[in-house]
């Protein structure tokens, strides 16, 4: 470890040579540079950089480096994983945001700090998408690099099968790029292995035509959940890939129900396809084309809160988990913004490539409970209210793990997350990569 001076002197260098600002512990700007989405969360790291390009990560780096300090990487978004970082270096990333798109090469390169937001925005004018997380202020690289899923996966793939390159800062301070032709292995362990290998400074990704985007948003009374949800699971499973979307219980002022059925197609042909729940009792609809970007903010979380989530994939939805769902939607903590989720899996996901490191390719739903909450005497109610949703669901359950969709819960929930057999080939790469284990505030993989 360096001495003080050391240390002080190294800091002094940082901050001279960094394009962008270094905060550390008392200077003006530090509380409000550490503080994150989840309010649960309050954590003192040792130098916080806010990099603004790839030069300055190189910088924060071997700044760590030199002076054996651990690396969190803040991207643009939220997120359970990396909350104990005291003593450590972040690296934070929100101010490189930038999203470049390239029309006649249907891709787009994405800065580390970027959020679904700035990527839909930016290709929305072209007529453009990618898969991307279901709230905009998800970051980019985080939900990528995690094998993460969104309300486009159907029918494009989930995003890691639209991942074309990575740029990426190593552990030695290095710049290298990933992708099949450059650091081939690298690159497979990136599609789904996380921040785990390095530093994420920009992702390119496929696009693909979506010149209409259309959906049907259904309110309506908690006790009609059930015939909801039934109506969306037979939906989905006689319609085309191009159907998505979710049901969710939603604390608003008491428990509602809401249905959101996805179509990445016109009006006419959801309005064909939903005719079944528009059948139902329901107190208020929308129906019709919707920017997709808009879509994205129909499911955005409450900054701020206190909050603790997790997930489960599902081989099935039998009425018997239906009915189940909809009575753990009664404990459903009181704050205003906690969900419990339904997402349809299959489709583009249970046919794209089986090589890389993401788990729940086979499942067929994804449940999602998502606990907020303002009072800390709720600390030990919310999350365990979370937990129980998930350990009552556990029946039904693949086995396998959204690893964006969760915090900390142990080894063996990364083992489930990644796929057993993939695990050792990870721990290879981790050894190639970051031997040190410096990137450690993730899912982590370590070093074999």
């Amino acid at each position: 470890m360096a001495t003080r001076s050391t240390a002080h002197t190294a800091l002094a260098a940082l901050r001279e040579d960094l394009v962008g600002d270094v905060f550390a512990p008392g200077d003006p700007g530090y509380d409000e540079a550490r503080a994150v989405f989840n309010a649960l969360t309050d954590r003192r790291p040792a130098v916080i950089a806010q990099c603004a390009n790839a030069a300055d990560v190189v910088r924060a780096v071997r700044f760590a480096r030199d002076l054996d300090l651990h690396i969190a990487v803040r991207g643009g978004g939220h997120g359970l994983v990396g909350a104990r970082i005291d003593g450590a270096l972040v690296v934070d990333l929100r101010r490189m945001h930038g999203v470049t798109v390239d029309p006649a090469a249907e891709a787009v390169r994405v800065e580390g700090g970027a959020t679904t937001g700035h990527l839909d925005r930016a290709t929305q004018p072209y007529g453009l998408a990618t898969p991307g997380a279901r709230a905009p202020s998800t970051g980019v690289g985080g939900f990528v690099l995690g094998g993460g899923t969104g309300w486009l996966d159907r029918v494009f793939g989930p995003a890691v099968d639209n991942l074309l390159g990575v740029e990426l800062v190593t552990a030695d301070a290095e710049r290298v790029h990933a992708n099949a032709d450059e650091n081939p292995e690298l690159f497979w362990a990136l599609h789904g292995g996380g921040g785990n290998f390095g530093v994420a400074t920009a992702l390119t990704l496929e696009l693909h035509e979506l010149p209409e985007f259309s959906v049907a948003l259904l309110r309506g009374r908690p006790e009609f959940g059930p015939d909801a949800v039934r109506a969306f699971r037979e939906i989905v499973r006689a319609g085309p890939d191009e159907v998505g979307g979710a049901v969710m219980y939603l604390a608003a002022d008491g428990v509602l129900c809401g249905t959101l059925l996805t179509y990445a197609g016109g009006e006419a042909g959801l309005r064909r396809l939903a005719g079944p729940l528009l059948a139902l009792p329901h107190e208020a609809e929308v129906v019709g084309t919707l920017p997709y970007a808009d879509v994205q903010c129909l499911l955005e979380p409450l900054s701020g809160l206190r909050d603790h989530w997790s997930a489960e994939c599902l081989t099935d939805l039998p009425d018997e988990l239906v009915d189940l769902l909809a009575a753990r939607a009664d404990s459903m903590p009181a704050s205003n913004g906690s969900q419990h989720v339904i997402f349809p899996l299959g489709g583009a996901i249970a046919a794209g490539p089986r090589e890389y490191p993401v788990s729940y390719r086979d499942a067929s739903w994804l449940v999602h409970p998502f606990a907020c909450w303002a009072d800390p005497a709720d600390d030990e109610r919310a999350p365990a209210w979370v937990r129980d949703a998930c350990a009552e669901v556990r029946p039904w359950s693949t086995g396998a793990v959204c690893l964006d969709l969760i915090g900390d819960e142990g080894p063996e929930r990364v083992r489930a997350g990644l796929g057993a057999g993939n695990l050792l080939r990870l721990e290879k790469v981790k050894r190639r990569w970051d031997p040190d284990n410096v990137f450690r505030f993730n899912h982590n993989i370590e070093p074999v």
